[in-house]
């Protein structure tokens, strides 16, 4: 059996934090290939290593000097090599980061810097073998992640491998550079790597055990997730639940590696097992709840609307023209109303309300901003009847407008739209009615 194990940034803040990771690690044999971030914060007042790297550069290319901040990073190291008591120097590889940010090597390459030295430490702790992301994991010219050259790559690499650190967040393009991956990218590497040795699971640890139903800073210590499904996470994760990369899914996913999210902390907790199917039941008939804030409608309405051919497109062409993508469209029959980010649309609103009578020559057009946006998931909701029903009863107990109600065809999740101010209440309502009082 093998496991691929990512570590997040604080789980590796600290040499105390190390040693409980390596205590992880060589509890069960089968965890053979390790995935780094870089050192997270090691308290809330202080600032993560990525960010540090970021704030360094930024005086490098401004042509600044930037000494106290390169060593700055360099102690951070430092006291977690001495903490391990490793023999071990980074003074060649920080000379090398240094010749780099004066010859203006890029942002990508100055954040990689964080995981890169993580993963040499990570490996000197271990006895494993390091190896230089840069050299297995690859993105294209267009810098969109080439997987089918880094799973050749890879996998060659590591089928030579008992046990190695693949340090996460970045590859390399074709002439060389490196190139990161979005911020949280590590979870991305991890899940590239499982693929690659086609591992029996992919431990993603972090400072929580495993996902929750809600979010704890609305509902006060919410229950946890035993199990979720990839289109469950995908739905979450979209709405905005962070605690996985959502994009680390995908090379998993097409190879059947099931992910479990544990807690460095406490890692004798279970955590949330996250699955392509399952024939388990969820203890509650929703899975979790996720939303954000910060979207407006946009009501078009014209008479016969239904009847007219090509109707919704020509008013979807008129975001398009704007480079403003839409979040959920429902309809009526002389109806159809258009979701949208505030923030990408107010700058655009008139022009993109010009484009709708120009293409579609609506009766009217009304704008509401200020919305919110809340997904209700769940597997078990397809074989549960009345579950609309009871979140529409939950909220109007707690008198909450409901804006918009949309339930895909696969009957997995329902989407609600509430004004910003109604977002926390109906979330505890939503919360309250299935999980606390299960009625």
């Amino acid at each position: 059996m093998s496991k691929v194990v990512k570590f997040g940034g604080s789980s590796l803040a600290s040499a105390e934090q190390f040693e409980k990771v390596g205590k992880i690690i060589r509890a069960d044999k089968a965890r053979k290939y390790v995935v780094p971030s870089a050192p997270g914060k090691r308290f809330s007042a202080d600032t993560k290593v990525t960010d540090m790297l970021y704030a360094c550069y930024a005086l490098a290319e401004e042509g600044k000097d930037f000494k106290a901040e390169l060593k700055a990073i360099k102690e951070r190291y430092e006291e977690i090599i001495s903490g391990l008591k490793l023999n071990l120097s980074l003074d060649a590889e920080f000379e090398v980061i240094a010749k780099n940010f004066v010859e203006k090597a890029g942002d990508n390459y100055a954040a990689s810097r964080g995981e890169y030295l993580n993963g040499i430490i990570m490996a000197k702790y271990l006895g494993y073998e390091f190896i230089d992301a840069a050299t297995v994991i690859f993105f294209n010219e267009s810098g969109d992640f080439d997987a089918d050259k880094t799973d050749k790559i890879l996998s060659a690499k590591l089928a030579g491998c008992k046990n190695a650190v693949v340090p996460g967040f970045y590859g390399s393009l074709p002439d060389g550079k490196v190139k990161t991956f979005s911020r949280g990218g590590s979870d991305v590497t991890g899940s590239i790597v499982a693929k690659a040795v086609k591992a029996d699971v992919y431990e993603n640890w972090t400072d929580v055990s495993g996902f929750l139903i809600a979010d704890p800073r609305i509902i006060e210590n919410p229950e946890a997730i035993d199990t979720i499904t990839y289109r469950e996470l995908r739905e979450l994760a979209y709405m905005g639940a962070t605690v996985l990369h959502e994009d680390a899914i995908f090379p998993v996913r097409r190879e059947g590696i099931p992910i479990n999210i544990r807690n460095t902390n406490a890692p004798e907790d279970d955590g949330t097992w996250i699955v392509e199917s399952t024939c388990q039941k969820s203890k509650y008939v929703l899975t979790g709840i996720a939303g954000k804030k910060g979207f407006c409608s946009i009501n078009i309405e014209k008479a016969m609307m239904n009847s007219e051919i090509g109707f919704g497109r020509k008013v979807l062409q008129a975001f398009e023209e704007n480079g403003i993508s839409f979040e959920h469209v429902p309809s009526g029959i002389d109806t159809m109303t258009v979701f949208v980010h505030q923030d990408e649309f107010m700058h655009k609103e008139q022009k993109v309300v010009a484009g709708l009578h120009r293409l579609a020559d609506p009766d009217y057009i009304d704008i509401e901003a200020d919305l919110a946006l809340i997904a209700v998931v769940g597997r078990g909701m397809k074989s549960t009847r009345g579950t609309a029903a009871r979140i529409f009863s939950a909220l109007a107990h707690k008198n909450v407008n409901v804006k918009m109600i949309d339930q895909g065809s696969s009957e997995l999740n329902i989407i609600i739209g509430v004004t910003n101010d109604d977002f926390e209440t109906a979330i505890k309502a939503i919360y309250d009615i299935f999980v606390l009082t299960k009625l």
